[in-house]
């Protein structure tokens, strides 16, 4: 796969802490974030609502250099966001209906010619963004990475079986996995039923401080753990932040070994600080020295 912009599209947000604190979030932003910290060149297609927070996010997409060509702008709905609280590190959601990321218009996206298209499924909770996806999967036959992202009530098991069947990779995490497969016993079988069910390239499951695998269209299984001694201070955002290194590796034709191990990397860094993006770029900037061919 040569190495074009990928588009993504869903919700964009702010996750809200109980401490009050606010940081940018929703997972193809998250994913964006990262990409375009890599070098990826992502286009993001999203929609903010027409208020502070809007523009907030608008703000820092580019003072960090991203595109806002497919930011649109709601005057009737608010700017999404999530209510976080953190119970032995790991993040339960309050996610509130009808924000302006649930309205995404078909009919406003640019031109785009895009060499891969990312989605999760909250993003595409209610009909007018789920049109949006159909829509652009229908101009453009790129293939698809698809992020499961079950937050009930906000997902409907036929619905995804459906986008499980336009895409060709996926990203789930265990307990999501054993939500939607119950008719294997391990985590591994629930995988390779998935994946020859829905007729995917490859499944990647994340299982926390237990690392990832990933199962692809050979039968061939991949492994990765954490170090031992990998630092958490919470885990929210940190299959986003595999996710994009996934996807980088994709465009750049990385082997799935090293995909896996880099972005296994990526997201033990990420959980070691507060919030689902980083806003230093050297941090990148020393991964990608790190990665480059010797």
């Amino acid at each position: 796969m040569t190495d074009q912009s990928p588009l993504l599209i869903g919700e964009v947000l702010f996750d809200c802490f109980d401490d009050g604190s606010r940081l940018l979030g929703g997972a193809p932003f998250n994913v964006a974030w990262h990409l375009q910290a890599f070098a990826g060149s992502p286009i993001l297609i999203s929609r903010v609502g027409n208020d502070q927070m809007g523009q907030r996010i608008r703000d820092a997409m580019r003072d960090w250099g991203m595109s806002t060509v497919a930011l649109q702008r709601d005057a009737d709905h608010p700017t999404g966001e999530v209510r976080i609280s953190l119970r032995d590190g790991q993040p339960e959601f309050d996610i509130p209906a009808d924000r302006a990321f649930d309205h995404i218009q078909a009919d406003t996206l640019p031109p785009l010619n895009p060499s891969l298209i990312y989605h999760g499924s909250l993003g595409l909770r209610l009909p007018d963004s789920a049109a949006a996806l159909e829509r652009l999967l229908r101009r453009h036959p790129a293939p698809v990475f698809m992020d499961v992202n079950l937050r009930p009530p906000w997902w409907h098991r036929t619905r995804v079986a459906r986008w499980l069947d336009q895409a060709r990779w996926v990203k789930i995490n265990d307990d999501e996995l054993s939500t939607l497969v119950v008719n294997a016993d391990d985590l591994q079988s629930k995988a390779r039923w998935l994946r020859q069910h829905h007729d995917l390239a490859w499944v990647i499951v994340t299982r926390g401080a237990q690392g990832a695998f990933v199962i692809n269209s050979s039968g061939g299984l991949y492994e990765t753990s954490p170090a031992p001694s990998t630092p958490v201070v919470d885990t929210v955002g940190a299959g986003d932040a595999f996710a994009s290194i996934c996807i980088l590796g994709l465009l750049r034709s990385w082997p799935i070994p090293m995909i896996m191990e880099r972005a296994q990397q990526f997201a033990s860094l990420l959980v070691g600080q507060r919030g689902a993006t980083i806003d230093d770029p050297a941090v990148y900037g020393a991964l990608m020295m790190e990665w480059q061919p010797g």
